[in-house]
């Protein structure tokens, strides 16, 4: 079997499930998702249960015995090359760029990572934009949203504060875009879609409204909150264009937009730190500014 390690906020962990299920998909293995680090990591929660993916829990006693039972361990697996990806039961992303390795993998095996690129599953692109649609049916205030962006020049614009502003250690690796940055984003878009509204997502939908002013139509969102974060989703993947922050939530907003004409704008410098190589993260096609 496949199991993968899911952690992290939405984002990440639709970046996990998709990497694994292209795994478990072209080699026909069951896939089997590890939720258990949830019980301790207090940040988000797990969210996949409102998308219309495999769903099935590993058993601790599955998990283990993939799993190395020390850290020492983990690490070696990670580091050492002499550990051959195509021979490990358990495998640990080694940097954060795209490893083609992880595409070779033909049998069963523990993924530890973010796999943060679409390369690890773009040939298995419709699967994945299938799987990972919303099953959970919109409240009454989403569906007369949805209704109100089906019919606008629409235009997702995400704002991501929270705890990349109270957190110095994720303030130090990730940083948040800049009001120039949105306002040049905003602009590029006008300067190419005739009568743009903009829906403003946000974590800190204050902040937003007080500093983003936006001379054109603006809605701002933020009627769901933490625990609907998949609604926030499912609206932005319905807008015709989307202007990311530097955030997986707003990637994958951008990346399930099925419209083919959509134009996607994402920031030049997605991590504070040189320590992250983000080349492999922005597809080809989305505007880098």
């Amino acid at each position: 079997m496949i199991i993968v390690k899911l952690i992290g906020g939405l984002g990440n962990q639709l970046f996990q499930y998709a990497a694994a299920r292209r795994i478990s998909y072209l080699n026909h293995i069951p896939l089997k998702v590890d939720i258990s680090e949830f019980a301790r990591y207090k940040l988000h929660r797990y969210s996949l249960m409102h998308f219309n993916i495999v769903e099935v829990m590993a058993t601790p006693e599955e998990i283990q015995a993939f799993k190395p039972r020390t850290l020492f361990f983990r690490l070696a697996f990670r580091y050492l090359s002499s550990f051959n990806i195509l021979n490990r039961s358990y495998v640990m992303e080694r940097h954060f760029h795209f490893d083609p390795a992880l595409l070779k993998i033909n049998h069963g095996v523990y993924l530890d990572g973010y796999w943060q690129s679409e390369k690890y599953f773009l040939d298995i692109e419709e699967v994945v934009r299938k799987e990972l649609s919303v099953k959970t049916p919109p409240d009454s205030w989403n569906e007369q949203m949805m209704e109100r962006i089906r019919n606008e020049a629409a235009v997702s614009l995400h704002i991501r504060r929270a705890d990349y502003v109270t957190n110095s250690h994720t303030l130090t690796v990730h940083g948040c875009c800049s009001l120039d940055y949105y306002h040049h984003a905003v602009n590029l878009v006008a300067e190419k879609v005739e009568s743009p509204h903009f829906f403003v997502f946000s974590d800190d939908p204050a902040w937003a409204k007080s500093n983003l002013q936006l001379p054109f139509p603006a809605t701002f969102v933020e009627h769901n909150g933490p625990d609907k974060n998949y609604e926030d989703l499912r609206l932005m993947s319905l807008c015709r264009h989307n202007i990311l922050a530097n955030s997986t939530f707003s990637w994958w907003g951008a990346w399930l937009n099925a419209h083919p004409d959509k134009m996607v704008i994402a920031p030049q410098k997605w991590f504070n730190t040189d320590k992250m190589d983000p080349r492999d993260l922005v597809p080809q096609g989305w505007i880098k500014i």
